[in-house]
Order: structure tokens, then C-alpha cells, then sequence
């Protein structure tokens, strides 16, 4: 295994598998898209991770530009400070999520320079022409998008996501929260095709989501693989390979992407080729964003044997069924939503009455979980509240070592590189207590 370079030298993580090298080459081609969308005059728009209709703007040919998976590549260069300090100047607070922040600098310097900031990553973000934001997950998604009408008169549209309560009887439930949602995506089909002049084409909708429904079945069959030891592909993989998954949803390309990757990993799985040559521990993220600005972490567990073997962020879905007669698009996609949120209810109610320690419980034991990693985010609350809690419900059924770093996934200026490396040498002696006394 390569030796992780020092964080002056190197960022990134060193990858396992050929398939997740050729990530690079995907991101610059969804940047040099946009610009070449933009320069054509077609529709590009900004969008977050959460918005759950990227088929719809593939099916009318309007580009996404990311713009929480630009922040992250900013981070990931060292090159999120200057849009970080411009929002700030702005008036942004600094625990408001860093994603946001970065996105409304770049666009406030760009405002305040009349042109693209200088030496932009990839680029940069060419000017949208639609704002697409939505409800899930966290109040930026919407909130982001409002807040640039400071430095640009666009159209902003949000659409609505929900997903009922644990408790919920999910058969009295589903066909009002499916009606809900199939009117959400009517209302932003309306919006697109006013602003486009394009109709929307619902047989290239249907196409396009049946591709992804493959897309999530194959990144699922991927994940079942890893539950190999030893593993053959690690969460520093994970965290690059996940970006056409979440980012090209629909997309032939990204079908034949997990494709190939599902024959790669298989490969190592069937030769017994591991991510090092001596896998001792096997580790989960089981919580919080990565660290972009700091990703050459993960290589430093493996110098001390550890492989993360699975991880609780950005991961493809399970497989889902959608009920027989669905057969028209948008109430196909709107019953994938209902599915994907509600697939560990019933296990929740029956167990510790929370889904995602449901499948945090279920990861331990079939990918052999010797100890726990969890990132709390500074600038990101929803994925940071709750992570105390989780791990001790969690040990309620399964004792495993767990530990608490903390730093931001974007904003440099919260991490302590020392801090850091003291944290996990002490974090990998106890893992090594805990294996070797069980």
C-alpha cells in the first residue's frame, strides 16, 4: 500500500480500485458540460444533493451544475477559504453550513468582480439559469438558493420532500404522501417548462428512471461485496465513487460506471485481494460528512491495519420495490422517494424504534465492524445532531468502540491535524483492546 503523503503534499486519499481513479475525469466533465451548455444557450441550472429529480432534468435537457459538490471540490484543491472570508464579510455566520458558504462567496465575488472568480476550480460554476432547491435533509437547500437573489436576479424554485413519522401506519399513509409528491413534481415540471419553453417528454422520463433504478440496484450489489474480508474496497473509494451515483442519476454513463466497478470489485472479491496486505480491523463511518480538505485521514488508519469497511454517508440505497400498476413516471419516482425513506420502519418498531440505527446495527454485524468513526461537522447539524445518541443505542445491542472527531467537511480553519492523529493512535489501541478481548 502506497504511503499517505503528508497533508502539505496531498490531500487526497490513495484509492483501491482503478474504477474510482477515473472519478476525476467524471467531475471535470460535469463542470466542462455546463459551460459548454452555457455557451450553446441551453438551460443550466444550480441544484444540491437531496433534490431527487435528476431524471426529470435529464429528460429535458437541463444541465445541473452541483453546487454542494463544488464546494467539496473546492475543499478538497485547499481553495475554500477565499469564498469562505468572502461570505463571512458578507455577513454569513460562520456556523452556517459551509457548503453554503463557500457557494455564496464564489457567487458574491463574482457579483463584485462583474467576472468568474480567478483560477476557479475546474472552471468554476458558469451563471445558472434556474435555482433548484428542496426541503430535504436541511433548511440550506432552500435557504442557499433564496439568499443569492443578493447577487442575481434568477428564478428560484424549491420543491417539497416528506417522508412520514416512524410511527406511521405506512398502508393508510403512502398514497397521500405519494399524491403529495407526485403534485410537488407536477409544479416543478410547470416551472421548468414555463422558464424553458420545453415540454416535457414523459417516455424519456420513463427511460431515464428505469436506468436508475439499475444504477441503485448495482451500487447496492457493489456494497454487498464489500462485506468480504478481506474488503476490497474502502470508504476513501466510497467517497469518490458516490459522486456519478448521486450527481448523474439517470445517465447511461453512470449505469456502465457501477458496472464496471461492480466487475472490478467482484474481481478482488473472488482473488481475495484486499484494500492492504494485512487487514486486522474493520472499521465504520458511521456518521458525519468526510473531511474534503483532509481525505489522506483514511490512509492513515490503514498504516495501523484498519480498513473502513462500509460508511453511513452518501450511500446508494437499498433495493426497493414499487408497488405492481405504477407504471407512469412521476408516481414511479414519488413512490422510489416514499420507498427509500421508509424501508426500515417496520425493523425500527419492532427493534430501537429509530431506522437509521436499524441499519447502522445491521452494517456492524455483516461487515464485522470492530469500531466506529463519526465526524461531527461543525457547519453541518444535520448530520451532526443526534450522533451521541446514535452510538449509545447502538451499544445498547452491540458494544463497539466509537470515536468522536471533529472538525468541518469544508472550512480548514476548524481542524487540528495533531489533535487529530493523537485521537486515532488512542482510538486504535482501544479497538485493538476491544477485538482482542472478544
Amino acid at each position: 500500500m502506497p504511503e499517505a503523503e503528508a497533508p502539505g503534499k496531498k490531500t487526497t486519499s490513495v484509492k483501491s480500485t482503478r474504477t474510482a481513479r477515473k472519478v476525476r475525469d467524471v467531475v471535470r466533465t460535469m463542470y466542462s458540460q455546463a459551460h459548454e451548455a452555457k455557451a450553446q444557450g441551453r438551460p443550466v441550472a444550480y441544484c444540491m444533493a437531496g433534490c431527487w429529480f435528476n431524471e426529470i432534468l435529464v429528460a429535458m435537457d437541463i444541465t445541473p451544475i452541483w453546487t454542494e459538490n463544488y464546494a467539496g471540490l473546492c475543499a478538497v484543491k485547499h481553495d475554500a477559504e477565499r469564498f469562505l472570508l468572502k461570505a463571512e464579510a458578507d455577513g454569513y455566520s460562520n456556523v452556517i453550513c459551509g457548503y453554503t458558504r463557500i457557494g455564496l462567496g464564489f457567487d458574491a465575488m463574482r457579483r463584485e468582480l462583474g467576472m468568474m472568480p480567478p483560477d476557479p476550480a475546474d472552471g468554476g460554476m458558469p451563471e445558472p439559469d434556474l435555482l433548484l432547491g428542496c426541503s430535504c435533509v436541511c433548511d440550506p437547500r432552500f435557504k442557499w438558493y433564496q439568499s443569492l437573489g443578493r447577487y442575481k436576479n434568477t428564478s428560484v424554485h424549491c420543491h417539497d420532500i416528506v417522508v412520514p413519522p416512524t410511527d406511521a401506519n405506512l398502508a393508510e399513509a403512502a398514497p397521500y404522501y405519494v399524491a403529495y409528491q407526485v403534485e410537488e413534481f407536477r409544479n416543478l415540471i410547470a416551472f421548468l417548462e414555463k422558464h424553458t419553453g420545453k415540454k416535457m417528454d414523459y417516455a424519456k422520463l420513463s427511460h431515464h428512471l428505469a436506468i436508475s433504478d439499475e444504477i441503485y440496484q448495482t451500487w447496492w450489489d457493489i456494497d454487498q461485496l464489500r462485506r468480504a474480508i478481506p474488503s476490497p474496497m474502502a470508504s476513501e473509494d466510497h467517497f469518490t465513487i458516490f459522486v456519478p451515483g448521486l450527481f448523474r442519476l439517470g445517465e447511461q454513463e453512470t449505469l456502465d460506471f457501477y458496472r464496471e466497478l461492480y466487475a472490478e470489485v467482484k474481481e478482488r472479491v473472488d482473488n481475495k485481494v484486499g484494500v492492504i496486505p494485512e487487514e486486522k480491523y474493520r472499521l465504520m463511518w458511521a456518521g458525519g460528512l468526510p473531511p474534503w480538505h483532509t481525505m489522506w485521514m483514511f490512509n492513515h488508519f490503514q498504516s495501523m491495519g484498519a480498513v473502513f469497511a462500509i460508511e453511513n454517508a452518501y450511500f446508494g440505497w437499498e433495493p426497493f420495490e414499487i408497488p405492481v400498476g405504477v407504471d407512469k413516471p412521476l408516481e414511479h419516482l414519488a413512490w422510489r422517494i416514499f420507498q427509500l425513506f421508509t424501508l426500515n420502519y417496520e425493523k425500527a418498531r419492532k427493534g430501537s424504534g429509530n431506522p437509521t440505527v436499524e441499519r447502522l446495527l445491521r452494517m456492524v454485524r455483516e461487515f464485522q465492524i470492530d469500531g466506529l468513526v463519526m465526524h461531527a461537522t461543525i457547519s453541518c447539524r444535520s448530520f451532526t445532531i443526534g450522533q451521541i445518541s446514535l452510538r449509545n443505542m447502538i451499544n445498547e445491542h452491540i458494544k463497539v468502540p466509537c470515536l468522536f472527531l471533529t472538525s468541518d467537511m469544508v472550512d480548514l480553519r476548524d481542524y487540528s491535524e495533531a489533535e487529530w492523529r493523537m485521537q486515532i493512535d488512542n482510538f486504535m489501541e482501544t479497538v485493538r483492546a476491544h477485538k482482542s478481548s472478544h
